[in-house]
């Protein structure tokens, strides 16, 4: 089927999230496929901070605590948070980053199991997890000695390997190279099935992919705040742990906001009975007013909508690929089928760095993972069908032109 740019300029004009793309500042001449990586900037954010700190901070002071109701953002963002993954208003919360919730909660169902299941000495994962959580799992496990062992695994045994020596497993639903999506539900089964309970990084799939994680079986879950939720580069993260669930864990982290009765004082921690026992040191409040702009950007825009744009959107860039780029040594290693693809697509290619910063010059961004990957992210909140032909044939030009191999693309920056 041949696809041009006025079929896409079309497909614009159909697009029944079309009206969201306006929540979003977006530079001229820049088409902007890294919002799996980092979300474009809400317009409302603005606004948003230069009150806080002009008006809430610079005039309430301290004050702004009880008037602007800062006291109350986590609990607040986390029920927004909770109304687009399919979770109860009290079983999430927003606090601190990715990483240090992965801590707490791992750290809080390692020390459960340790207890109640004492046989069960693994703790599985995938060998191509995202970095961040294999190391924060084994930062936890090396204060155990040999009692748990970190076993590995690729992510199609991941159900195979569900057995009953596993005592939690941790998974991320969209791998962040590939964008293979796990099907959280079937996993839950299989895993409850056997006792296991799983902890989901849900950083590369919320906003992007429709999760209902009561409706899925999940028991606990993070994810960060700056990819598709557009809270801004360090956005706060969320936490979500299954209201039945709750009671039975306690943060390692005991900070004051986990505490029962924070501004009481005493000496001795209390956990707080509800998920604020998840909470540690003083929200970032200024970080938490960006991260409620990002997540107003969903208003009146349907998560089934979303996930029809973006595997269309993802559908015609493989396309295109296919029909224009044929010959310059790009292999796409995301999943053809596209009911197991998240919300983006890598391709690998012997000079990927140097041809994603030839693109990246040209105003095409994406970016680059080892080894030899460029990849791709579909927001469907604001990235249009034009913008992938664009982006194909901008691409295109560079391979035809060779532009690549200019020697300012072969050097490589600290963030890729």
């Amino acid at each position: 089927m041949s696809i041009d740019r006025k079929d896409c300029e079309t497909r614009d004009r159909n697009d029944p999230i079309a009206f969201a793309r306006e929540r979003f500042l977006l530079p001229d001449a820049v088409i902007y496929l890294d919002g799996n990586s980092l979300g474009a900037l809400p317009k409302a954010t603005i606004e948003r901070l230069k009150h806080a700190v002009d008006d809430e901070w610079g005039k309430g002071l301290i004050r702004s605590w009880n008037q602007a109701d800062w006291i109350s953002l986590p609990r607040k963002l986390g029920a927004r948070i909770a109304a687009l993954l399919g979770a109860k208003p009290d079983e999430i919360v927003a606090a601190d980053s990715t990483s240090v919730n992965l801590f707490k909660l791992l750290s809080a169902m390692v020390s459960h199991v340790s207890k109640v299941s004492p046989s069960r000495r693994v703790v599985l994962s995938e060998a191509g997890n995202f970095p961040t959580d294999l190391y924060i799992a084994q930062g936890i496990l090396k204060a155990y000695g040999d009692r748990f062992e970190l076993k590995l695994v690729d992510a199609t045994e991941i159900e195979a390997a569900l057995g009953p020596d596993v005592a939690v497993a941790l998974l991320t639903q969209v791998d962040y190279r590939t964008g293979r999506l796990h099907d959280m539900a079937h996993v839950n089964k299989v895993a409850q099935r056997n006792g296991i309970p799983i902890i989901w990084d849900l950083s590369h799939s919320a906003g992007a992919v429709p999760i209902d994680l009561a409706g899925s079986g999940a028991q606990l879950a993070v994810g960060c705040g700056y990819k598709y939720l557009n809270g801004g580069p360090g956005a706060p993260a969320f936490l979500y742990v299954e209201g039945s669930l709750q009671s039975q864990l306690v943060s390692p982290l005991t900070g004051w906001f986990g505490h029962a009765a924070p501004f009481d004082f005493i000496n001795e921690y209390e956990p707080a009975a509800s998920i604020d026992r998840f909470q540690c040191g003083t929200p970032s409040v200024l970080a938490m007013q960006a991260l409620d702009c990002g997540l107003q950007t969903f208003q009146g825009v349907a998560m089934a909508d979303v996930r029809a744009k973006s595997l269309a959107l993802s559908d015609l860039f493989w396309q295109l690929m296919e029909n224009h780029c044929p010959d310059f040594g790009f292999s796409c290693v995301s999943p053809r089928n596209r009911s197991i693809r998240g919300s983006q697509l890598s391709f690998a290619h012997e000079q990927a760095y140097a041809v994603m910063q030839a693109l990246i010059e040209r105003g095409v961004i994406g970016d680059f993972r080892q080894p030899n990957l460029l990849r791709f992210g579909f927001t469907p909140l604001y990235t249009r069908y034009v913008d992938v032909w664009d982006a194909v044939m901008v691409l295109r030009d560079v391979m035809e032109q060779s532009a690549w191999q200019s020697t300012r693309f072969q050097q490589r920056n600290k963030v890729t």
